[in-house]
């Protein structure tokens, strides 16, 4: 039986103290969960914090790392895909989660979200930010969610899988 996978995707370097708070919890409820979580695998930002909430919680990891080599990796994955395809990775990241999350706002999270949205995918956003809530959830308004907390995405990911696997 195939296991969830749930990706996360947020910001590296620009990721606010916040974006990581949360990064860190989602990790840890996706691994309660028993659902592997997805990232890009780096060793900072939203990647970093999701993957050390997961292991915290004796989850498993995924990395889809941007480099042909672990350079950069988290400590924190447990299997890394090493891709040398640079930013082309997100579409790996997008076609192997289940479902997506997007905490925080980046160039690199804009360019998933899109992916998502164009691979039917269902998208959750964990941002604070309303100009980019807007404009995103006009792109695909079945598909896209906004949720103000960590607690809330997972719920949203529960009712999002219960609908596609149903």
């Amino acid at each position: 039986m195939k296991k969830i996978i749930i990706g996360i995707m947020g910001p590296g370097e620009g990721a606010t103290a916040i974006d990581l708070d949360h990064a860190y919890q989602l990790g840890q409820l996706i691994a309660e969960s028993g659902w592997i979580l997805l990232t890009g695998g780096r060793n900072c930002g939203v990647m970093e914090s999701a993957n050390q909430g997961a292991k915290s919680a004796q989850g498993l990891t995924l990395g889809i790392l941007p480099n042909g080599n672990l350079q950069g990796m988290s400590e924190a994955v447990d299997i890394a895909i090493v891709t040398n395809l640079g930013q082309a990775r997100n579409v790996i990241n997008v076609l192997s989660s289940d479902v997506v999350i997007a905490c925080g706002m980046g160039a690199g999270t804009v360019s998933e979200i899109a992916l998502a949205i164009k691979h039917n995918k269902s998208v959750i956003l964990l941002n604070q930010n309303p100009e980019s809530q807007s404009f995103l959830k006009s792109l695909a308004p079945e598909k896209f969610f906004i949720v103000n907390s960590p607690e809330t995405a997972i719920q949203t990911v529960k009712e999002c899988l219960s609908k596609s696997l149903g």
